[in-house]
């Protein structure tokens, strides 16, 4: 009768915590943080493990001046990994744009500060050491949850991959993102950018009309007009849309052939630079027209669903940024509910009151 096979032990119950066993000069406890986010020698710092006299002072004393060492039976570090996270899941799972931003997130940010680490010795304070060290740089908060974001995918990936028993991820280690209205265009500029000739002024009222972003914009067709609609496909989700078009808009679409928007998608930026100048409506960018066309549905009574239909968004969520009403619009409300004297705020006095006394 053969022999069952044994069943393989995991190296550690935690694989991103050092066994007593391995750690060096004995059982260091507690993180040292790293010399190069502080620019200074680690301070001693009496470890609170099992260690009575001549025990471990500091982590100088093991000769390790930034943290204590790991052993690892995985070869892979953390460079290594994030390689082979790049050509697996990433060119599958995403747009060519967006693999090579991850490429490039993987080898300015992560492979200086975590690259040399084993994948499979990693500690959650090593994430938050990686986050301190992309604030110290500089970044905004939401270029750092995007890093963060693309960490987070690469340990989850690596438990698929069986680099790693569980993920070091920690939670709570997301930096908090300041809330920010739609940056939107306002009555005037709308009115100066509507100003300038054609056909910048044409692919103003385009955007304008159907939120459709700048490469579907650039890919719209007059063909692609069908029962007061324009058909958007080759979207970023991958599904085909149908935006609803104005008597306006449609009118002036029926009378045109071939593609509407007489520049290329790399050129958004030259766009903006000439709209902006020619209409004098400072910071224009072309993403600017889809915020607008998203706030000004919410604000004439849309739905948030019909309107993650139109723009194409995959959750609710991201269409939720527009639910906020305008300054303008809530002003607008308030004299309406208030009258144009003001909030009153007296109460209406009965008629038992009003006979008193």
């Amino acid at each position: 009768m053969p022999k069952a096979l044994a069943h393989p032990q995991p190296l550690y119950s935690e694989p991103w915590k050092l066994r007593s066993d391995e750690a060096v000069a004995g059982d260091v406890v507690g993180l040292v943080v790293r010399k190069q986010l502080t620019g200074e020698e680690p301070a001693d710092t009496v470890c609170a493990g099992r260690h009575g006299e001549g025990g471990i002072e500091s982590a100088t004393d093991c000769g390790v001046p930034l943290a204590a060492p790991r052993r690892s039976r995985s070869r892979s570090t953390v460079a290594e990994a994030a390689e082979r996270w790049l050509q697996l899941y990433v060119s599958t799972a995403r747009s060519a744009k967006n693999a090579g931003m991850a490429a490039q997130r993987v080898r300015d940010f992560l492979v200086p500060t975590l690259g040399h680490i084993p994948v499979d010795a990693m500690l959650p304070d090593d994430v938050r050491i990686y986050r301190l060290d992309l604030e110290k740089r500089g970044l905004a908060p939401r270029t750092v949850r995007h890093l963060l974001t693309d960490l987070r995918c690469l340990l989850r990936w690596a438990v698929e991959a069986r680099l790693l028993v569980r993920t070091p991820f920690p939670r709570g280690v997301m930096p908090r993102i300041q809330e920010r209205p739609p940056d939107r265009l306002n009555d005037a500029q709308v009115l100066a950018l509507l100003r300038i000739p054609e056909p910048q002024s044409f692919v103003v009222r385009l955007g304008l009309a159907t939120g459709m972003r700048w490469g579907e914009l650039c890919r719209a067709q007059a063909e692609h007009v069908e029962r007061g609609m324009i058909v958007v496909s080759n979207t970023k989700s991958g599904r085909v849309r149908r935006i609803p078009l104005d008597e306006v808009i449609l009118s002036e679409l029926l009378c045109r052939q071939g593609r509407l928007v007489p520049y290329g998608e790399g050129s958004a930026g030259s766009f903006n630079d000439y709209v902006g100048r020619l209409s004098g409506v400072a910071g224009f960018h072309v993403h600017q027209l889809r915020h607008t066309f998203s706030c000004r549905w919410i604000e004439r009574g849309g739905s948030l669903p019909a309107l993650q239909q139109v723009l194409g968004h995959a959750s609710v969520v991201t269409t939720q940024q527009y639910a906020r009403l305008s300054d303008e619009h809530v002003r607008r409300e308030a004299a309406r509910i208030s009258g144009t004297s003001g909030w009153n705020f007296q109460p209406a006095l009965s008629p038992t009151t009003e006979g008193a006394g």
